[in-house]
């Protein structure tokens, strides 16, 4: 592995990270030996790292199929800890994040990429497979410029004793950083924080009893559902 001032070429292993962060879908599962040996033969990361993402790769092959993407999405899209949109660690539910996605999307376009229907432009794969096209120096900065999510995505799979914790382990390795962990917030699941009341709920023993009497208004985030494909 050559130095910070002078990266090693990691485009075939980021593409293989962003390949291992998407959903197990079967033919995912079927490319595992060759991520493999890629990772292997590119050789830009640690034995450690090595070790940790050969043994996640072990996990995905050898668990059953079903429950390998149960899991998945039990893990990726039932918090915002755990959240593969990296906008939703920065921006959250704020204005900001639509003007974020669209400079991304752009970012993407100059170089030549376009987005696929229903993808998110700050979806962790998508990011990844952009970062890859990127010549080494250029590929660690952008890297470097998402550290603080990368940790904070470490230590929230850590906290979850995920093998997918391997991954960022060794993204923040490419970046040039050191993997640690970081307090994370306490919260709610996203099905609990975006939970819609039952239809009418309260109107009568919680609603309005008699005339003059305060009517209690219950506001609520609207649901969103996004999706992604790699």
């Amino acid at each position: 592995m050559l130095g910070l001032s002078n990266p090693a070429p990691a485009s075939r292993s980021l593409r293989v990270m962003a390949a291992l962060l998407g959903y197990p879908r079967a033919e995912v599962r079927e490319c595992l030996p060759e991520m493999r040996e890629i990772l292997r033969s590119e050789g830009v990361l640690s034995a450690a790292r090595q070790e940790e993402l050969d043994a996640l790769i072990d996990t995905l092959a050898g668990a059953d199929p079903l429950e390998t993407e149960a899991d998945y999405v039990q893990l990726f899209d039932r918090g915002r800890a755990t959240s593969l949109h990296l906008f939703e660690h920065v921006h959250g539910d704020s204005r900001d994040r639509g003007p974020a996605m669209i400079d991304l999307a752009q970012t993407y376009e100059k170089a030549g990429l376009y987005m696929t229907p229903g993808e998110l432009p700050d979806y962790l794969p998508a990011v990844l497979e952009f970062v890859s096209t990127q010549p080494p120096r250029e590929a660690r900065a952008f890297l470097g410029e998402m550290a603080h999510i990368f940790n904070a995505l470490f230590s929230a799979l850590q906290q979850r004793a995920s093998p997918y914790a391997s991954v960022l382990g060794a993204l923040l390795e490419l970046a040039g950083e050191n993997a640690r962990a970081v307090k994370l917030a306490a919260e709610p699941a996203l099905d609990e924080s975006w939970v819609e009341p039952p239809v009418f709920d309260g109107c009568s023993s919680k609603g309005q009893a008699k005339p003059g009497q305060p009517q209690p208004i219950h506001l609520v985030r609207m649901s969103a559902k996004t999706g992604a494909t790699t």
